[in-house]
C-alpha cells in the first residue's frame, strides 16, 4: 500500500508541475506583442513538456487510483487544449469542419500544425503537433495512400495560415502521378530529380519558404549518385536556417535534429516529437478547401524577370556618378533602381532566414554587371554564412567561366575571420593609394564590397573585431568619396547590435534596403517590412524615415543554369588582360603547388644554395593565395616546431617544407620517424625526396655528418627519442644553424617539448600550433599569457620571432592524402 501512495505521490506532483508550467505559459501569452516570439517558444516548450507528463502519469496509475487520475487528467487536457490552441492558431490546427485560410500577425513565425488528435480517455482528447515551417524537414514511413492524405493535409495547412505566396510549393513526382495538384505545386519530373537538389542547395534565402515534397521510389534511391547523396544530406542540415523544407515519402534522410520522423499504421502515427503517445490521424481535407486555397496562392501580375533588367546594350554605362542599377519593378511595372553612388555611397540589407536576401543580391549582381563593365566596377565578395552562395560567379569544375567584374569571392567563412579582416586591410590600402594620389578616381573602377552577414567579422571581443571595425569605419566615413562602396547584409536583427554605439559606421548607410519581416532596418515607426509580401523589398533612401519607402517586386534570380548563360556571354567579352577572380573557400583544403615539390632529380652538390632558403608551411588566409614560409639561415634558433595532436595536419606540414626545401636547390634530408600513426607519411616523403636518409627508433641520432649543403633533419614524434637522447637533440637545436643543419620537428605537446628542451625553448625561433589553446603557448610566445587563439580543424597559428609581432593563421597544405 505505501508503494502505492508513493506513486499516487509522484503522479500529483508531476501534475502539478504541469499545470503550474501551463498557467505561466498562459499568463505569458498576455504579455506585449513584443514578446511574441519568446512567447510562442514557452508556449511549444509546455505543450511538449504536458504531454510527456500526462503519458507518464498515465503508465504510472493503477486501477485504484483511475478515478483520481481521471480528474487531474481532465484538469490537465483543459490546459493542454489552450497550449495547444495558441501554439497552432487558425488555419494551423482548426478542424476540417470549422477550417478557413488565416493570416499571421506581422512579425511572427509559424506555430505547429495539427495532424490528427491524441486520445487518453473519453474525456481527454488534445490534439496533435507537429514542428515543419522554420523548424523542421518530415520523414513519412507507412502506406502510401495514406502519407498523401497526411501530406495533403499538412500543405493546406502551411499554405493556409501564411501569406499568399509566402510558401514556394514544389512537388517530385517521378511517376508523373499529379500528387497534391489541387494545391497548384510546381511540379519537378523524374528527370529534374538533380537539378532539384542543385536548385535547393544553392537556395539561400531565396524566398520566404521553400516548401519541397519528394516522392521517391526505388528507382530513385537505387540511382541517386554520391554527389546527389550529399547534397541531400546537405539540405537536411541546413536547409531548415535556409527557408528550405522536405517532406519526405520513399527515401532516406540523415538522422539530424531538424528532421522530423513520423511512423503510420492503419492510420495511426507516431512523431519522434511526441514520444510513445498514439495519434489518429485526421481524414483527409475536403477538395473544395485545397481549391480555395490554391485560388488564394495565384499572384498577380508576373514581376519583372532577370532579363527584363538588362541594358540594350551590355557594358554601356559610365560609372562615373554612380553606379545606378533596377532590382525589380513597382506594382505600376515602374523599375525601382538602387541609386548607389557619391550621394549614397553604401547600402545596409536586412531580412530574416527566408526572406530573399541572396535573391536580391543575385539580382543586384546581375543588373549592376551588365551594365558596368570591369573597368568601371570591381566586385569583393564575401559570405560569412555556411553555403557558397557567390561561388557561381567563379570558375568551377563543371563552369569554367566567371564573372569579369569580380576581383575575389570568399565563401563559407564564417569561420575564418581573419579573411574578412584581410579584405579589409586590401580595401584600405586601395583607399590609401586613391587618397593619396589626390586626383579624380574616375580613371579607377568603383569598388563595390558585399558582407553578407557581416555581423560575424565584428562578433566577440578580440583584436580581429576591433580592428575590423575601425577599417569598416574609415571605409564607411571616407570610400564614398573615392569610390569605394560597402553593402552590409544580415539576416539576423539581433546582429545589428555590431552596429549600436558606433555612430561613425552607421551614419554613412542612409540608403537601406529591408526583406519581409525585416527589424530594425528601417526607422522604428516603419512597418512597412512586416507587410510586404514575399518576393518584394523595400528600398529607402532616407535611413529608414517612413516617407521615402518604394516597394519592388523582385525577380527569380536563384536559377544557377538561367544566369550561367549571362555570366557566359559577359565573360567571352572580357577585356583582355582580365584576371581570374581569387576564391577563397574555407571548407577548401589547398593542395601543395607543384612549383612546391622537387623535380625529382638528384641534387647537384655543386650548384649554389640561397643563404635562407624559405620552408612552405601552409597558405595564408589573405587577398591572394601567398604560402606561409619559415626562413632558415645560419642565425640561431633557425628550427621549427610543429605542436599538436592531430597527426595527419602534423605530417602535411612537415612533408610541405620538407618538399619546399628541397625544391629551391641542393639539401640533404635525415627522417627520424619515432612515431607509428606517421610511418606512412613518413615513407611517402622519402620516397618523393631527392636525397633523404630514414631513421627509426632503433637507430636515432641527432649528429649528422658534416655536408656542404644545408641538412635538415625532418623528426616525427620526437618526444619519443626520450631522455638518453636528449642532450645531442639539445646540442643540435642550439648549433646545428650555424652549421646549416636544421630541425623540423613535430611534438604532439609544449610540455614535452619544454622536457625535450629543459625549459630552454630560445632554440625554437618558429613554431606552428594545431590543437593547441593559447594559454598553452604562453611559454613559446614574447607576451604574457599567451596568444588568444582557439583552434579548428585544418587551421595553424604559426609564429617567426623573426618576423611576427603576433601570429597568424595559417591553413596546412594538403600533401600526404591519397589523390595528392
Amino acid at each position: 500500500m505505501s508503494h502505492r501512495n508513493a506513486l499516487v505521490a509522484a503522479v500529483r506532483q508531476e501534475l502539478a508541475e504541469a499545470r503550474g508550467t501551463a498557467r505561466a505559459v498562459l499568463a505569458a501569452a498576455e504579455s506585449a506583442r513584443g514578446e511574441a516570439q519568446h512567447r510562442r517558444r514557452l508556449v511549444r516548450e509546455a505543450y511538449a513538456t504536458c504531454l510527456n507528463q500526462l503519458a507518464a502519469a498515465r503508465e504510472a496509475a493503477r486501477d485504484d487510483i483511475q478515478q483520481r487520475y481521471r480528474g487531474e487528467a481532465t484538469r490537465l487536457a483543459g490546459h493542454l487544449r489552450g497550449l495547444a490552441t495558441m501554439s497552432a492558431t487558425g488555419a494551423a490546427g482548426a478542424p476540417w469542419r470549422f477550417w478557413a485560410p488565416s493570416e499571421p500577425d506581422p512579425g511572427t513565425t509559424p506555430g505547429l500544425l495539427r495532424i490528427g488528435t491524441i486520445t487518453f480517455d473519453e474525456t481527454a482528447a488534445l490534439p496533435a503537433l507537429i514542428p515543419l515551417l522554420d523548424r523542421a524537414h518530415l520523414h513519412l514511413t507507412g502506406p502510401a495512400t495514406t502519407l498523401d492524405e497526411l501530406i495533403t493535409g499538412l500543405l493546406l495547412r502551411a499554405l493556409g495560415s501564411t501569406r499568399p505566396g509566402d510558401v514556394d510549393l514544389i512537388v517530385y513526382d517521378p511517376e508523373s502521378r499529379g500528387a497534391f495538384g489541387q494545391l497548384g505545386p510546381r511540379y519537378v519530373g523524374a528527370g529534374g530529380f538533380g537539378s532539384l537538389l542543385e536548385e535547393l542547395c544553392h537556395a539561400d534565402d531565396h524566398e520566404a519558404w521553400r516548401l519541397v515534397v519528394l516522392l521517391g521510389d526505388r528507382a530513385t534511391g537505387d540511382e541517386m549518385t554520391r554527389a546527389q547523396r550529399a547534397q541531400l544530406d546537405r539540405i537536411a542540415r541546413t536547409g531548415v536556417d535556409r527557408g528550405v523544407h522536405l517532406v519526405v515519402r520513399g527515401l532516406d534522410l540523415p538522422d539530424h535534429p531538424s528532421v522530423e520522423r513520423i511512423v503510420v499504421h492503419d492510420r495511426v502515427a507516431a512523431c519522434a516529437s511526441l514520444g510513445r503517445l498514439e495519434v489518429q490521424l485526421d481524414p483527409p481535407p475536403p477538395a473544395a478547401l485545397c481549391r480555395d486555397v490554391a485560388d488564394r496562392q495565384r499572384p498577380g501580375p508576373p514581376p519583372a524577370r532577370l532579363a527584363d533588367l538588362e541594358p540594350a546594350r551590355l557594358w554601356d554605362e559610365s560609372a562615373r556618378y554612380g553606379l545606378p542599377a533596377p532590382i525589380g519593378d513597382s506594382t505600376d511595372g515602374a523599375l525601382v533602381e538602387i541609386p548607389l553612388g557619391d550621394d549614397l555611397p553604401h547600402v545596409l540589407i536586412g531580412g530574416p532566414s527566408g526572406s530573399g536576401k541572396t535573391n536580391l543580391i543575385y539580382t543586384w549582381l546581375g543588373s549592376l554587371t551588365t551594365r558596368y563593365g570591369p573597368g568601371e566596377l570591381a566586385l569583393y565578395l564575401l559570405d560569412f554564412k555556411e553555403g557558397g552562395s557567390f561561388s557561381r560567379y567563379v570558375p568551377g569544375p563543371r563552369d569554367p567561366s566567371w564573372l569579369p567584374q569580380v576581383r575575389l569571392a570568399g565563401v563559407n567563412v564564417r569561420n575564418d575571420r581573419e579573411f574578412g579582416l584581410a579584405v579589409l586591410r586590401h580595401l584600405g590600402e586601395e583607399l590609401r593609394a586613391r587618397t593619396a594620389r589626390r586626383a579624380d578616381p574616375d580613371d579607377r573602377p568603383r569598388v563595390v564590397a558585399v558582407l553578407d552577414e557581416f555581423p560575424v567579422l565584428l562578433d566577440g571581443r578580440d583584436a580581429i573585431a576591433d580592428e575590423a571595425a575601425g577599417l569598416l569605419e574609415d571605409l564607411a566615413r571616407r570610400g564614398g568619396d573615392q569610390g569605394i562602396h560597402l553593402v552590409l547584409a544580415t539576416r539576423d536583427a539581433d546582429g545589428l547590435r555590431a552596429l549600436q554605439g558606433r555612430p561613425t559606421l552607421i551614419a554613412p548607410f542612409t540608403l537601406r534596403i529591408a526583406l519581409p519581416k525585416a527589424s530594425r532596418i528601417l526607422a522604428d515607426d516603419n512597418l512597412a517590412a512586416s507587410v510586404i509580401p514575399a518576393r518584394h523589398a523595400v528600398v529607402n533612401t532616407e535611413s529608414g524615415l517612413a516617407g521615402a519607402n518604394r516597394v519592388v517586386r523582385l525577380p527569380d534570380a536563384g536559377d544557377p543554369a538561367g544566369w550561367r548563360a549571362t555570366q557566359r556571354r559577359l565573360w567571352r567579352s572580357r577585356p583582355l588582360g582580365c584576371e581570374e577572380p581569387r576564391l577563397f573557400d574555407a571548407d577548401a583544403v589547398p593542395r601543395l603547388p607543384s612549383a612546391y615539390r622537387p623535380s625529382g632529380r638528384v641534387p647537384d652538390a655543386g650548384a649554389p644554395v640561397g643563404s635562407s632558403p624559405g620552408a612552405v608551411l601552409g597558405e595564408r588566409i589573405d587577398v591572394s593565395a601567398r604560402p606561409a614560409r619559415v626562413r632558415l639561415g645560419r642565425m640561431p634558433g633557425r628550427n621549427l616546431a610543429v605542436i599538436g595532436a592531430r597527426a595527419d595536419e602534423a605530417c602535411d606540414v612537415l612533408a610541405a617544407a620538407a618538399l619546399s626545401l628541397a625544391a629551391q636547390g641542393p639539401a640533404y634530408f635525415s627522417i627520424i620517424c619515432l612515431e607509428a600513426s606517421a610511418e606512412r607519411s613518413a615513407a611517402r616523403l622519402v620516397a618523393e625526396l631527392p636525397a633523404a636518409d630514414w631513421y627509426d627508433a632503433s637507430d636515432v641520432h641527432f649528429d649528422p655528418a658534416a655536408s656542404d649543403v644545408p641538412r635538415y633533419l625532418i623528426g616525427y614524434g620526437l618526444e619519443a627519442a626520450g631522455p638518453r637522447h636528449r642532450p645531442a637533440l639539445r646540442a643540435l637545436l642550439e648549433t646545428g644553424p650555424s652549421r646549416r643543419v636544421h630541425m623540423l620537428g613535430w611534438w604532439r605537446s609544449v610540455s614535452r617539448l619544454r622536457d625535450d628542451l629543459a625549459g630552454r625553448f630560445d632554440p625554437i625561433g618558429a613554431w606552428v600550433a594545431l590543437d593547441v589553446h593559447g594559454a598553452d603557448l604562453a611559454p613559446l610566445y614574447p607576451q604574457p599569457g599567451g596568444p588568444l587563439w582557439r583552434p579548428r580543424p585544418r587551421r595553424a597559428l604559426f609564429f617567426d620571432r623573426s618576423v611576427h609581432r603576433t601570429p597568424e593563421v595559417i591553413i596546412p597544405y594538403e600533401v600526404n592524402s591519397d589523390h595528392t
